[in-house]
């Protein structure tokens, strides 16, 4: 740190300099990030909030009672008002955080279990790697069916009394398939297993897209052996980063995990994080608010259009799809070049693109600001690149 300090505009001309470097989303480049453009009215409610903290809230009444009514938003659109829950830093705090609450509370109702394990699929989030080393639990990896959704009886097989999780996806990291959640809270309520499902990408678009006709898969709180949900307002919700949510059905939950906090304005806190923005709280009620249902079917709906013509393009262009998108993601792979080499050829073409693991392919999310005059200049590098 210098002795002295520069001035303002030097400041902001090394700042213009480092934010040079970075992609935008608005360029329509970014293929493989599952956030997006955060919308104007969000990014405005956030810089309100930006002073108070969540993590003291007597002296941020005003931002804690936003979150008691943002949750209460988010339980409705998640098939269940009456909720419990907190709105943090995203997927995986939320997913450690409701890992966290099925082992405590298992663990409190049936004290004989030292070994607490939980069972996940193939296809899950590495934040439940993350969850299962910090808070000491074993992991078992269920296989998936031939539409790459967790398999029924990989689960049955995998449940041994010291199952303290089952975990099902909404909307898979690298594939965006909805796993058959139904069947996993029938197995969780027979078996007393706490049930979390991890909807962060999903939450904010199946429950628009089933509002016209899509009728996709069950997977909220109006299946009853579900315990908790992840959903994340800075995913399709359009909520600047960092906006996560965690659900849960009971208040128990969040108790189980709670610690105290003599020196602050509340007594416990059930939240990892200690200080906690309310600025992602404001965004997400702000958009909830201004977007409401019409507004999200809209960007839900616009997303599955783009989807469909992407998806028909790369069949055209000679690539092998790895199956139907069941919501906005397309992975492919070539039947000529490996999946590196296409990912490297579209990278020194100025695209973003990542790589799922299984099967290995080209994964590509179409977010908000992925339009159809970008995906008419992909398909047409992609024709390139196969001869065509």
């Amino acid at each position: 740190m210098e002795e002295k300090g520069i001035s303002k505009t030097e400041v902001f001309k090394k700042l213009k300099e480092y934010k040079d470097r970075d992609m935008t989303y608005s360029s329509g480049k970014i293929l493989g990030s599952m956030c997006t453009c955060p919308h104007p009215v969000g990014l405005e409610a956030y810089q309100m909030f930006m002073e108070s903290n969540l993590g003291d809230p007597g002296l941020f009444k005003g931002t804690k009672a936003m979150e008691t009514d943002v949750i209460r938003l988010l339980g409705d659109l998640l098939g269940k008002r009456d909720i419990h829950g907190n709105i943090i830093t995203g997927g995986t705090e939320a997913n450690i955080m409701a890992m966290r609450a099925a082992r405590n509370i298992t663990i409190q109702e049936n004290p004989m279990i030292t070994d607490p394990e939980i069972i996940v699929p193939r296809s899950a989030h590495f934040s439940f790697k993350k969850a299962a080393d910090m808070l000491g639990l074993k992991l078992n990896e269920a296989e998936l069916d031939s539409n790459y959704r967790i398999d029924i009886k990989s689960v049955e097989e995998l449940i041994t009394k010291n199952t303290v999780a089952i975990v099902g996806v909404a909307g898979t990291t690298e594939l965006g398939k909805i796993d058959p959640i139904e069947d996993l809270s029938n197995i969780c309520l027979e078996n007393n297993i706490y049930l979390h499902v991890d909807a962060a990408f999903g939450g904010y678009s199946i429950p628009f897209l089933n509002e016209i006709g899509y009728e996709l898969p069950k997977f909220d709180f109006g299946l009853r052996g579900v315990c908790s949900i992840t959903i994340d307002p800075h995913k399709m919700g359009l909520a600047p980063i960092p906006s996560g949510g965690i659900l849960f059905r009971e208040k128990k939950y969040l108790d189980s995990m709670s610690t105290e906090t003599p020196y602050l304005t509340e007594n416990k806190q059930s939240t990892i994080v200690g200080t906690r923005t309310g600025a992602s709280t404001a965004a997400t009620w702000a958009l909830m608010k201004y977007l409401g249902k019409e507004g999200y079917i809209k960007i839900s709906n616009e997303c599955m259009k783009v989807t469909k013509l992407l998806y028909r393009g790369i069949i055209d262009s000679g690539y092998e799809v790895v199956t139907e998108p069941q919501l906005n993601i397309v992975a492919f792979k070539s039947k000529k070049i490996s999946v590196d080499e296409l990912a490297e050829k579209l990278e020194n073409l100025g695209w973003a693109v990542s790589k799922s693991s299984y099967p290995r392919a080209i994964r590509i999310i179409v977010m908000p600001h992925i339009k159809e005059n970008h995906v008419t200049l992909l398909l047409d590098d992609l024709k390139r690149i196969n001869g065509i």
